[in-house]
């Protein structure tokens, strides 16, 4: 299934606020969570989903009252375990 990076912005959102939201985000309806990461003080927002289409996580934001400004499916991801590999590869993959 592929895998969606979203950026939002609520500055002022509260770690309350989110444990608020989770009973609706624990749904997955339209689309599976993944990760979340926040900077409360900022409002920045990354959000990580799997799903069948862009479409779909997009109609998973409009169900749980989710503003979102971007999606983009991830098509190439690495952890560190991984470069280090790749390092010792001579960059290969």
């Amino acid at each position: 299934m592929p895998l969606y990076l979203s950026l939002h912005q609520a500055p002022g959102l509260s770690v309350e606020e989110i444990a608020g939201n989770a009973p609706e985000v624990a749904q997955q309806v339209h689309a599976t969570f993944r990760q979340l990461y926040v900077n409360t003080g900022s409002g920045f927002i990354v959000s990580v989903y799997e799903a069948d289409s862009a479409k779909a996580l997009e109609e998973e934001f409009e169900r749980i009252g989710f503003p979102f400004d971007a999606i983009h499916e991830i098509d190439f991801t690495q952890n560190a375990v991984e470069l280090a590999a790749m390092v010792r590869q001579g960059g290969h993959v």
